[in-house]
Parts: structure tokens; C-alpha cells; sequence
């Protein structure tokens, strides 16, 4: 489940002006995701046209323009606007963002509209996003158990505040998913799944504690 604050089902937020919108450039792309509207329901959905300030969304429920909705969409994270207008077969919305965070979406869906055409190489390919959910559990093969906290995940790994650092290469299992230790910093460990996910939803079901 999408787990957010949102206001109530009546709550209708203030969308953004078509001139404001218009300030990005929208890419082909086809990336898959959940979303909630405001009355909590849940669907999954489908992006192919997306900017920095807007998306096109292919959706079983379009919800009503002015609607605020919540969305986790795969290689991208997490996006929140309101519903701009209804389209055939779902809706636009408009993205609330930081410059920063504007900023990242920006290069990732450059990569996402350019990867098939310049084959770009696949180590790269899943923005990485802060979980609802940071503490979890490392298990090593041995038994041991030690409290972590989450500080970013992806579809393919996570990065791990930790006390311990099990050598390169060994094996855990990170809050229910089988991983193995790929880097070390100061803090802790970057892991790396055992198989890439392809919803950061069931990521983040995954790494809740046992």
C-alpha cells in the first residue's frame, strides 16, 4: 500500500497554471507504477509522456481534475501533483518538485528516452529513492542479526546505514531479500540484490523487518 498523508477525498488541491506546465519538455517514455488518489484507492498505472513538471498517465481510474495524487513510478521514485485534465484511457498531472529533485528526474528521463537508441549500458539504470520505511534488519548466514537504517533503495540495491562491515561479496538478507555486500563507506554498506525487483513498492514491502 502507498502509504502517504493526503487530505481528504473531498479536498480538491490548486492546479498549476498551462504556463507553468509548459516550462518542461515532455519525453516519450513507457515506465510502469502504482498510484493513490485522494480517497486512498489504489491503481497501477503506466507513464508515457513525462517532464520534470508533468506526466501522461495510462490509468484504470482517472479521478476528477484537481485531484492530488501520489505516485511511486519505476526508475523515477516517488512523484505528487494533481490531476491536470482526463485523457482517453487515464490523466495528466502536474509534479510538485524541488529545483533538486526537478533537476535528477530531468537526467533520469533523458536516460530513460535515450537508453534503447544509444544502447547505454544497464549498471546505472534505477534512480535511486529514499524509502517510506528506513529501519530494517541485516541477517548474516551465521545468525547474526543487526538493526539498520535504510538510507536509499533501488530496484536493484540499497544502501544501508549499518554497524558492521561484513566483507565485499558476502551474503545477507536485508529485511526479507537475499543480497550480497558491493561496497563499503563510511557509514555502512551498499548492497545488491540477489534479483532486480520491478516495482520499488515491493522493494520497499521487502525490506521491512522480520
Amino acid at each position: 500500500m502507498l502509504i502517504d498523508d493526503l487530505p481528504s477525498p473531498r479536498f480538491i488541491a490548486p492546479v498549476r497554471t498551462r504556463a507553468e506546465a509548459a516550462k518542461f519538455q515532455r519525453v516519450k517514455v513507457s515506465v510502469l507504477g502504482r498510484y493513490m488518489l485522494a480517497d486512498r484507492r489504489e491503481f497501477p498505472c503506466q507513464v508515457l509522456e513525462m517532464s520534470p513538471g508533468d506526466a501522461m498517465v495510462v490509468a484504470p481510474v482517472a479521478g476528477i481534475v484537481g485531484e492530488k495524487v501520489i505516485a511511486y513510478i519505476d526508475h523515477i521514485g516517488r512523484i505528487e501533483g494533481c490531476i491536470t485534465s482526463q485523457i482517453d484511457g487515464g490523466f495528466m498531472m502536474d509534479i510538485v518538485a524541488s529545483a533538486r529533485k526537478r533537476d535528477k528526474m530531468a537526467a533520469q528521463l533523458t536516460w530513460l528516452a535515450n537508453k534503447d537508441i544509444l544502447n547505454l549500458p544497464e549498471d546505472r539504470r534505477h534512480e535511486r529513492v529514499v524509502p517510506d520505511i528506513r529501519h530494517s534488519t541485516v541477517v548474516l548466514d551465521d545468525g547474526r542479526r543487526y538493526n539498520c537504517k535504510i538510507i536509499d533503495i533501488s530496484l536493484s540495491g540499497a544502501a544501508v546505514e549499518l554497524d558492521v562491515r561484513p566483507a565485499m561479496g558476502t551474503p545477507i538478507t536485508l529485511g526479507r531479500m537475499r543480497a550480497r555486500v558491493v561496497r563499503h563507506f563510511q557509514n555502512g554498506v551498499a548492497v545488491e540484490f540477489a534479483s532486480s525487483q520491478e516495482m520499488i513498492t515491493i522493494v520497499q514491502q521487502n525490506l521491512r523487518m522480520n
